[in-house]
């Protein structure tokens, strides 16, 4: 049987613990930040786990991972 394609967006944006979740990036912080207060940008610094739902879904874009 031939091997399954990784998605390419997928590898570049999210990455597994040692537990299996997945992180990712907070959006929301690239530009128009004016816009947000301090508590709103201090919360989104550094990286999130996804939910469950969205994690079943990664996982079928990274079968290796």
């Amino acid at each position: 049987m031939s091997k399954l394609k990784t998605k390419s967006g997928a590898k570049k944006r999210f990455r597994f613990t040692a537990s299996g979740k997945v992180k990712a990036g907070v959006a929301g912080k690239r530009h128009r930040l004016i816009s947000h207060n301090g508590k709103y940008i201090r919360q989104n610094r550094g990286t999130q786990v996804m939910s469950d739902a969205d994690t079943a879904k990664i996982k079928s874009y990274m079968p290796y991972a």
